[in-house]
Formats: C-alpha cells, sequence, structure tokens
C-alpha cells in the first residue's frame, strides 16, 4: 500500500502503542484477528515543539504499509494513536498528524490517545474503574465514561511513588542509612547494594551522571523484595510502595457503582512482598472496587478503541489533552 488509494475494496483500521521504546502496530477490520504487531525500536523524537510528528511517521508508516499489504487492506480508514507524552508534549501530534494521515494512508477518522488511556482500555475495556500502571514509575488512570481521572505520574524526582524507581530509591537509601550507622538502615540491603553497585561510596558517582537514572534505580527493587521475607526495613519499604499504588488508584477510582480495579505492569513480578499488601490497601481505601485481572496491554486497547470507532459503538470521554477523534478529509 503505497500512499493512499482510492476508495473500494477492503477498508479497515489501524491500531498504534508509541512510547519510549519505540512503537507498534497492527491493522485489522472488526469481527476479525488483527496483523501480527510490527515494531520499530527507535522512539518518536521530542524536542521544542514536544512529539515531533514528522520523526514519528517516518517510523508508522513503512510499518503500517507493510502490515496493510499483507494484510490485503486497500485502504486504512481509522487510526488510533496512543502515544507516551501525549497530554503534556502532544501539541504538534495532535495539529499535524490526522492530515498527514489521511493525505498518507487515507484515513478519514484520527484518534489520539494517551498511552495512560489505551492501557486502561487494553485492561478493562470501556468499563467504569481504574488501571494503576505501575513499572518504573507509576501513574493511575480513571473514568466512570463521563471523564477522565489522572493520578501521579509525575517522573522520578516529583513522584511516581510506589513505582520500581521509589522502591529502588527507598532500598538503596536503607542501605546508606546502614553504611553511615544511621537509624533505619538495614544490613541486609546494604550487602545487596555493595554487591550489585560495589563499594557505596562510590555509589553517588555511578547513579547521579546516568541520563538513565530512573531505570538503574528501578534494577535495585528486586533485590528490595528478595529481602522482605527476613528484613523488617525492605518490607515496610513494599508495604508503603502498596499504599502508595492503592493511594493512587482511591484518587482515580470512580466514587459511585461498582468500578473494576486492574494493576498492570512489571512491577507486579515483585510477587507477594508487594502483591499481598497492596490487596489490603486497595480493600481498606477502595472497598466498593472489584480488582481483576488485566485483559490485555496499550496496543490492544488501540485495537478496542479502533474496532468501537469502525463500529460506532466507542463510548469512552473525550479530552483536550488524553483522549480526542479527528474526521478528516483524504486527498
Amino acid at each position: 500500500m503505497s500512499g493512499a488509494r482510492p476508495e473500494g475494496g477492503l477498508s479497515g483500521f489501524l491500531a498504534v502503542d508509541s512510547g519510549g521504546s519505540g512503537l507498534r502496530a497492527v491493522v485489522g477490520v472488526p469481527g476479525r484477528e488483527p496483523s501480527a504487531p510490527r515494531e520499530s525500536r527507535v522512539p518518536a523524537r521530542t524536542g521544542a515543539r514536544g512529539i515531533d510528528p514528522e520523526h514519528l511517521l517516518e517510523q508508522l508508516l513503512p510499518l503500517a504499509r507493510a502490515a496493510a499489504d499483507e494484510y490485503g487492506l486497500d485502504r486504512v480508514a481509522t487510526v488510533v494513536v496512543g502515544a507516551a507524552g501525549l497530554a503534556t508534549l502532544g501539541d504538534a501530534l495532535r495539529a499535524e498528524l490526522p492530515g498527514a494521515l489521511a493525505r498518507e494512508l487515507g484515513a478519514r477518522t484520527v484518534a489520539l490517545a494517551a498511552d495512560a488511556v489505551t492501557a486502561y482500555v487494553g485492561a478493562l475495556g470501556p468499563r467504569p474503574g481504574a488501571v494503576v500502571a505501575a513499572g518504573t514509575g507509576l501513574n493511575a488512570i480513571g473514568t466512570d465514561l463521563d471523564g477522565w481521572r489522572r493520578a501521579d505520574g509525575w517522573g522520578h524526582l516529583l513522584g511516581d511513588c510506589g513505582g520500581g524507581a521509589w522502591i529502588g530509591r527507598a532500598g538503596l537509601e536503607a542501605a546508606l542509612r546502614a553504611f553511615d550507622g544511621r537509624r533505619g538502615g538495614s544490613a541486609a540491603l546494604r550487602a545487596r547494594a555493595e554487591e550489585r553497585f560495589g563499594p557505596l561510596p562510590g555509589l553517588p558517582g555511578l547513579l547521579y551522571p546516568r541520563a538513565d537514572r530512573p531505570a538503574v534505580l528501578a534494577s535495585f527493587a528486586p533485590q528490595v523484595a528478595h529481602c522482605a521475607a527476613d528484613d523488617p526495613v525492605a518490607a515496610g519499604i513494599l508495604r508503603a510502595a502498596a499504599r502508595h499504588l492503592a493511594e493512587s488508584a482511591a484518587a482515580v477510582c470512580p466514587m459511585a457503582g461498582a468500578p473494576l480495579i486492574a494493576v498492570t505492569g512489571g512491577l507486579l513480578r515483585l510477587g507477594d512482598p508487594l502483591l499481598v499488601p497492596l490487596a489490603a490497601e486497595l480493600a481498606e481505601l477502595v472497598p466498593h472496587a472489584r480488582r481483576v485481572a488485566a485483559e490485555g496491554d496499550p496496543l490492544h486497547g488501540a485495537v478496542r478503541v479502533a474496532s468501537d470507532l469502525v463500529t460506532g459503538r466507542l463510548t469512552l470521554p473525550g479530552d483536550d489533552r488524553l483522549f480526542s477523534v479527528v474526521h478528516t478529509k483524504a486527498d
């Protein structure tokens, strides 16, 4: 599929998940299994204008055309792009991407969604509730299907409380307290930190210059979990993290009805030292909500939004920053 094609033939959708590690894209038609994901490991650039639409298109269009040709699509009429950073860095995307997708692919309907929205739909579908995405960072999003609410997601310096970087930093602080002989230290975490990073006086020099500080901090979170069974300091860090996760969920969860809550992300791999106190905190702070397992990931969410757009069943609320649908005229 090279450029937009005339009307006729099989028309379908393109669903995209664009994040910090690159983007994934599938095509499909409602009621039929979508294509296998195609992937670019080059993330869309950000600059003075925010997310760069031209650079995103450079990565996306070859994937979209190859997927459409293999799938047998003659035209991509509907496009859904879930993009990390859309809420704060998406002005250029909102201004330019719908028109570019109309020109290049023949798109008539373009939905732009924050990745939190596609993560929500992937986890719960179009149902009232809250989703906490807990990985290196942490953010929560919820909806009563009339509007969206977000909590945290402020980054490792200002927030992301309870996320992997937060847990790792707290664990390293406890290790340094033990090294100094201050109260609140953990000999077990000190030993783990020295094993992983070497002599602790060198830790600031190893950590502070790194551009990937959140990921380095988060890499210590599993060590905190490993120590939690026998170390009260490590166990206390994970109890505090669980409290933060539940507080974010409670901040965005609808108060009325019987909403659902799902927790997603790599932090779940820490296992019972985090999940047991998290279950207790959620039961205390959002007793009216029912916790469920996530049904799918953000790409699944983008596919579901696209399918609902095509079939006229979309019930998600619009939002100037988080979720918008543009109907455009293809050239």
